[in-house]
């Protein structure tokens, strides 16, 4: 079985600590075999994390986590920016358009500034064929929502809806990587791609972190990286 967490946050984005080479040498500690950077409404660190990852042993999927009107969405596969403030539905077909596909993170999670998509509204974009074509996962487990009935719910959801569920970490510190994963038949991004479509892969979990320790280890990796993040300096 493989391994993926497909939702991973790095200096690029705002709220980010980790540089690129420490998420993907952590990444590979973590045993995890695909990975997805989707740092928010910026794309540039997934790009070039494409260049460094064969270096590491971990495959990479560009991802970027997009900040639409109705909620925070995944895409992946895609090596352009879509624009924030659009629609779901405008968000996945531009997403279609460009060749990617789509998960929903965290749905109906709130706290900590979480932007998320409610129920009715994925299920409202889901009549459109094209966007069910397109948005084929739900994120089922975070690991790092403070929010955590939210995993309930949105499980719930994904059952009802009979489609894809993934877990991921979410990580905003290097330390978090692979506390919530997705197993899949296979190794590669090719391989959890079919599983996706199918509707086969499964959750994996860790030992879950206290509230407590999520902000504490955020709030301090994020002042350890603040020269960085202002500078824009050694972000691989």
């Amino acid at each position: 079985m493989g391994l993926a967490d497909l939702h991973l946050h790095t200096i690029y984005s705002y709220d980010g600590t980790a540089s690129l080479s420490a998420v993907l040498s952590h990444a590979k500690q973590a045993g995890l075999d695909v990975i997805a950077i989707t740092d928010h409404d910026e794309i540039a660190g997934a790009l070039k994390a494409m260049e460094l990852a064969p270096a590491y042993g971990v495959e990479l999927i560009p991802g970027i986590e997009i900040t639409t009107a109705d909620g925070d969405l995944l895409a992946f596969f895609i090596t352009e920016k879509v624009d924030a403030g659009l629609s779901l539905v405008e968000t996945v077909l531009r997403v279609r358009e460009l060749g990617g596909m789509c998960i929903a993170p965290h749905p109906m999670a709130g706290g900590m500034g979480m932007k998320s998509l409610s129920a009715k509204t994925i299920l409202k974009a889901l009549r459109n064929p094209q966007v069910a074509e397109t948005l084929i996962g739900i994120e089922t487990y975070n690991a790092t929502a403070l929010d955590r009935i939210s995993n309930h719910y949105a499980r719930i959801l994904a059952n009802r809806l009979d489609i894809a569920q993934v877990g991921n970490s979410d990580a905003h510190v290097v330390d978090a990587i692979g506390l919530g994963a997705t197993e899949f038949e296979g190794h590669t991004a090719a391989d959890l791609l079919v599983a996706l479509k199918n509707k086969t892969t499964m959750i994996r979990k860790q030992k879950e972190w206290s509230a407590f320790r999520i902000i504490s280890s955020w709030g301090m990796s994020y002042m350890g990286s603040a020269f960085v993040r202002m500078t824009g300096l050694a972000r691989a």
